[in-house]
């Protein structure tokens, strides 16, 4: 789908509803698929994403008097506090967190936070489906509000801001997968991040290649403690192993050491140097056109979420197996940080909405629920609009 001149149009229209005129500023920024590189990011590896063309979308206006005003399509409820006050919510307010991170993160980066405003997001990206949707709200929100007060910044600098914001305001230890690959994105293009730098290169994407996501429904919440349990354990591995992240070791170096593990931190450990592999000769077949050695190291990955870094879910490698068995699949993983959440299949042109539905139907009838389907084209990054 191109640029969405009927979600902005809605956009506008909501926010006149809401608060009784126009928008000043709006920004947009899409999701994302983590196409092959799961857990690498944090660990200083290298990963690929998608920018979809999927996108949260916000709307800002200057307020008067000491009040800030947020509403949302994710919750009926409008959050209003004064400007002085940046604290988390929770339960149905939780999604304020993430505007309020990037407000509370701009001065760290040297940069003017607004004062009094409203403001207004809307979102064509599925939440809770592994697409990064936080991401999204966060750098549409930091576009926003740099806008409104007349700041520019990188692209680089921008996808750190909406890091920050989830590292150290919402509580959620993400790498930078999801903001760079919203930040950089580009039509016809997967963003290659190496996470050391970090830094960010787009490579073309084969003609013939779709992108099917399968949301389960299923997904626990990151902040749960499980996200936070395979960073930790992570980083104990690279501890034990004398170095400083995991990326440091090549596979055959870790082979070597990986006697002085724990059978917990062997597989974790094992499972990250292996796919940074992945990832590296994923790129190499993407520049050759070569979509089923793409589609192979896809399942492979997952096969290793699976079994090493167990971050899967018996729903999910059901969906794998049921689509990398079904025609026209090159390969299919889980995408996003695991736990549940969506499998994503790359497909060739000839995989159609009925074969999505077949797998479905598989699907319903061992766990007596359907998955959501979306069909995905990359997009641009995210854009003041």
């Amino acid at each position: 789908m191109p640029f969405s001149f009927q979600m902005k149009d809605t956009l506008v229209a909501k926010f006149q509803a809401a608060f009784g005129r126009a928008p000043t500023v709006m920004a947009r920024a899409p999701g994302r698929i983590e196409f092959i590189g799961n857990h690498t990011d944090y660990n200083g590896g290298t990963v690929i994403g998608v920018p979809i063309d999927r996108s949260v979308w916000v709307a800002l206006a200057p307020a008067e008097g000491n009040w800030r005003r947020l509403a949302t399509d994710f919750s009926s409820e409008t959050v209003t506090m004064p400007v002085a006050e940046l604290k988390r919510f929770s339960n149905s307010h939780s999604w304020v967190n993430y505007p309020l991170g990037v407000l509370a993160t701009l001065p760290v980066f040297h940069l003017r936070a607004p004062g009094a405003f409203d403001y207004l997001a809307l979102s064509d990206l599925p939440v809770g489906a592994g697409l990064s949707s936080s991401a999204a709200i966060e750098l549409a929100s930091a576009l926003a509000f740099l806008g409104l007060t007349g700041q520019t910044v990188t692209r680089e600098v921008l996808a750190q801001i909406g890091k920050h914001a989830e590292n150290n305001f919402v509580g959620v230890p993400c790498g930078i997968l999801d903001q760079g690959v919203s930040g950089f994105g580009k039509k016809d293009h997967l963003v290659f991040i190496d996470c050391r730098g970090p830094g960010f290169t787009t490579v073309p994407l084969p003609s013939g290649a779709h992108f099917w996501v399968f949301n389960t429904h299923t997904k626990h919440a990151l902040v749960d403690g499980l996200y936070a349990a395979r960073h930790r354990e992570c980083m104990e591995a690279a501890c034990s192993l004398g170095v400083a992240l995991l990326a440091d070791l090549t596979p055959a170096e870790f082979a070597e050491k990986k006697t002085v593990l724990t059978d917990t931190e062997r597989r974790r450990a094992q499972h990250v140097v292996e796919e940074i592999a992945r990832v590296d000769s994923c790129v190499a077949a993407l520049r050759k056109g070569d979509l089923p050695a793409v589609g192979r190291l896809l399942t492979a990955s997952h096969r290793s979420s699976q079994t090493m870094f167990e971050n899967s879910t018996p729903e999910l490698d059901f969906l794998v197996d049921a689509l990398t068995a079904a025609p026209h699949v090159h390969g299919a993983r889980l995408t996003g940080g695991g736990f549940g959440g969506a499998v994503m299949a790359l497909t060739g042109d000839r995989f159609t909405a009925a074969d999505a539905t077949k797998v479905v139907e598989l699907y319903q009838k061992k766990f007596g629920a359907k998955p959501d389907v979306l069909h995905c084209q990359t997009g641009d990054g995210a854009a003041l609009i």
